[in-house]
């Protein structure tokens, strides 16, 4: 095992339908127990700890390590990357929200005592990271993402389940939102630019991936790697509300790409624009409206796996 260095933990109480404030007194114990040097702060609200992982990484810390869900990762990787050290800052993870999405692509365990181990590892994954450009109230905003972002019925879904309580683990809360958002939603026109090709559609959603899951375990993107320097682009089509509930059980699985109004591309950049209003997403955060700009940063970011 080589030398890990003293440990910033990020932790975020609440997620994981609050249950993190009850796990973290047992993940303090095992970090100790498996040797890890660290000081550890509580975020206190949405955005914080991209806030804290920026001052932690300026600050002299080269490992971060994030205890929380997809939200909790994606906050820790944002400050990081807009730190001017994230060349050399690591990011440890511990899963303990709903969905741990992006620890099945990375192959760390969702269990909390198995993901605790692994952060003494000397194993090192350099991933690609996303970078979305988006609005919010017509104001251009940036945000970077890990697993997936983008637009769509995926990102409306998004807003339902933030409205929800996560009373339940994994999927769950996910299906609650589709569910809630299905009736009311219409397929929206767009004109798509995905790797300097053109086209306009009307679409059901884009997903723009880096990683493989999303939604709590489904395979949206089967082919995906987080270093292949390439992201994966799932458009699915002007599909109806019946034929996509029939399809829904197949996402699980990856078998959804054979679907004929799915289309899947590998793409360094995607643009998405529509005449009518569209949300954005990215690691399951709602951010804003369209239009909506993705690009990938190879190479961009070293986790501990």
């Amino acid at each position: 095992m080589t030398s890990v260095p003293h440990a910033m933990v990020i932790v975020n109480p609440a997620a994981g339908a609050h249950s993190t404030y009850r796990k973290w007194p047992s993940i303090s114990q095992l970090l100790k127990h498996i040797g890890l040097s660290f000081d550890y702060k509580y975020t206190e609200c949405a955005g914080h700890a991209i806030e804290m992982a920026r001052a932690a990484a300026s600050n002299g810390y080269r490992y971060l390590v994030a205890v929380g869900g997809d939200g909790t990762i994606h906050e820790v990787a944002n400050g990081i990357m807009l730190s001017a050290n994230s060349g050399t800052t690591a990011l440890g993870i511990v899963s303990t929200g709903t969905g741990s999405d992006f620890n099945r692509s990375l192959g760390i365990p969702r269990q909390y005592a198995g993901a605790c181990s692994s952060l003494v590892s000397s194993r090192r994954m350099l991933v690609d990271i996303g970078v979305v450009e988006y609005r919010v109230k017509g104001q251009p905003h940036q945000r970077y993402f890990v697993n997936a972002g983008g637009a769509g019925f995926d990102a409306t879904v998004v807003e339902a389940t933030e409205k929800m309580p996560k009373y339940f683990g994994g999927t769950a809360p996910y299906l609650f939102g589709l569910f809630r958002s299905f009736l009311g939603y219409r397929n929206t026109p767009v004109s798509l630019n995905i790797g300097g090709r053109s086209y306009s559609a009307r679409i059901l959603n884009v997903v723009v991936a880096n990683g493989g899951y999303l939604g709590g375990g489904m395979h949206i993107a089967p082919e995906a790697r987080l270093d292949d320097s390439l992201l994966d682009v799932l458009v699915i089509g002007d599909i109806g509300k019946f034929e996509l509930l029939k399809a829904l059980p197949t996402v699980y699985k990856g078998t959804h790409v054979n679907h004929p109004k799915v289309r899947m591309e590998k793409a360094k950049q995607v643009t998405i624009e529509s005449p009518e209003r569209i949300l954005v997403h990215a690691d399951g955060e709602l951010l804003g409206e369209g239009p909506a700009s993705f690009r990938l940063v190879p190479a961009a970011l070293t986790i501990v796996v």
